[in-house]
C-alpha cells in the first residue's frame, strides 16, 4: 500500500503534502505525490527520505483536477489513501464555488484522509 497525497497552490496543499509525508512514514511504505500545482515542484518541497513517485500535471491546463487525480489513482492501484489539505467554508460557497476537496472526498475510490489547516494558515 501506498499514500497518495494531492498538492495544490494553497496552505492546504502544502499541509496535504506535510500530513502525507508523515502518514506514509507511519505506515512505512511509499507516496504518490500527485501534483495539481503551476509549477514543478522544487527539491525542498519533495520528502528525501520517502520513496516518492511524482505526477505532474498533464494535458491541457483546464483539465479537471478532480478527474487527473482520480485517474491517477485508478493508475495506481497499490494507493491505500489519499490525504488532502481542507478549510472550512460557508454554505453559500460551497453552493457557488464547489470544492476539489468535496468532489474527490465524494468520489475517491480510495479511503481519503482530510486534514484541515487551521485560520493561520499552518
Amino acid at each position: 500500500m501506498s499514500v497518495a497525497v494531492a498538492v495544490t497552490d494553497s496552505p492546504e496543499g502544502r499541509t496535504a503534502l506535510d500530513s502525507a509525508a508523515a502518514e506514509a512514514r507511519a505506515l512505512d511504505t511509499g507516496l504518490l505525490l500527485i501534483n495539481l500545482t503551476l509549477h514543478d515542484l522544487t527539491d525542498d518541497e519533495i520528502p528525501r527520505d520517502l520513496e516518492v513517485t511524482l505526477i505532474n500535471r498533464s494535458g491541457r491546463g483546464d483539465r479537471d483536477p478532480v478527474a487527473a487525480v482520480i485517474d491517477e489513482l485508478h493508475d495506481h492501484a497499490e494507493v491505500g489513501r489519499l490525504v488532502l489539505g481542507v478549510r472550512s467554508r460557508s454554505r453559500v460557497g460551497k453552493v457557488l464555488l464547489g470544492s476539489v476537496a468535496q468532489r474527490l472526498i465524494l468520489r475517491s475510490p480510495v479511503p481519503v484522509l482530510t486534514v484541515r489547516v487551521n485560520r493561520s494558515g499552518a
